[in-house]
């Protein structure tokens, strides 16, 4: 796809192009650009936020998921747990618990009893 086709695909996204969105959305995911997954899921689109959240999790992007829990995302919050506990980020697992996320602070209390 050209840069043109992009762009007039975008354009007819913002018109409320419900296809348009979809397009961008999985044309987005299929290059890892998180940049535009970012754009429409900060636009409303829930299937571009799964897309994120996916996209995040592979890339090991704390940053990105920390963002979408932190703005109340449950399935951000649980992607960040999983890939705290993967890296052993006590620091990442104690802030989620002391923000009440109970899967948290149980992953926590188990790495900090091995």
């Amino acid at each position: 796809m050209t840069d043109s086709d992009l762009s007039v695909l975008r354009e007819r996204a913002e018109k409320g192009d419900a296809y348009a969105v979809d397009e961008l959305i999985e044309l987005a995911a299929e290059r890892g650009d998180m940049d535009e997954l970012r754009r429409l899921s900060d636009g409303g689109s829930a299937t571009a936020t799964d897309e994120l959240i996916q996209l995040a999790g592979e890339q090991g992007d704390m940053g990105e998921l920390r963002r979408l829990s932190d703005a109340g995302d449950p399935t951000a919050a649980d992607q960040l747990i999983e890939l705290a506990t993967e890296c052993g980020d006590l620091n990442e697992l104690r802030r989620l618990a002391d923000q009440g996320n109970t899967v948290a602070a149980e992953q926590l209390m188990e790495l900090t009893t091995e």
